[in-house]
């Protein structure tokens, strides 16, 4: 999955960027983090964990 792509199904669900980190970006809703890593392109198990964790839709 393109990194873009798990950011901006973030964005639409409230999520949004708290701090830059040198290898991984935080993104918060408020009340829990998620660590996003800074790679172009995100491994498939890693963003489906990611949605999953978070319920994303």
């Amino acid at each position: 999955m393109k990194r873009r792509d798990l950011i901006k199904l973030l964005k639409a669900n409230g999520w949004w960027l708290l701090r830059n980190g040198t290898n991984h970006d935080i993104y918060t809703n408020g009340k829990v983090s998620e660590t996003i890593p800074r790679h172009s392109e995100i491994k498939e198990q890693l963003a489906l964990a990611i949605i999953r964790r978070q319920g994303l839709k």
